[in-house]
């Protein structure tokens, strides 16, 4: 949760950014019926709050040459944590990882990664995540067709 509460204003100027992160602040202040300087005011409070976190481009990944996109689940050993930090660190390190995440159920992380092609992904399974120490099992699914993909957090529960 924010640390501070957000109003109508801050949800709508949230909902209208998460659309497109590229409006200027005068196009902004016109979507939530503000004036330009109450609006990078608020915009700059969103930022340093953290509530905004980083603006970024999302890329095409097949545009780019990365047609194959896996999610693969990671179970490390058991035995004590003396492998975590090795793990994370090399998580950090492949760029094929866009995301991981530590699970509950049956595996510790999932991982979510693109690849060129089929060799590519094999490379990366064979020379980096099976050489890292602690890694006991690694299982694979690859993405047939994608229905849903967004960055655009559900925000209405926000609504004051």
């Amino acid at each position: 949760m924010p640390t501070a509460p957000l109003d109508k204003t801050d949800i709508k100027m949230l909902a209208a950014l998460q659309a497109n992160g590229r409006l200027t602040n005068v196009e902004l202040a016109e979507k939530v019926a503000l004036s330009p300087s109450p609006c990078l005011r608020r915009l700059k409070q969103l930022e340093d709050s953290g509530v905004i976190r980083q603006y970024v481009a999302l890329l095409d990944p097949a545009k780019i040459g990365l047609g194959l996109q896996a999610f693969v689940r990671v179970t490390l050993e058991k035995r004590g944590n003396a492998h975590l930090q090795g793990f994370m660190d090399a998580v950090q390190r492949w760029p094929e990882v866009v995301n991981c995440y530590a699970m509950t159920g049956e595996m510790d992380y999932l991982l979510q990664v693109y690849f060129e092609d089929l060799e590519h992904f094999s490379r990366f399974v064979m020379d980096d995540l099976l050489q890292q120490p602690g890694v006991e099992d690694v299982k694979s699914s690859f993405v047939l067709k994608e229905f849903k993909q967004t960055t655009s957090l559900p925000i209405s529960h926000l609504n004051p």
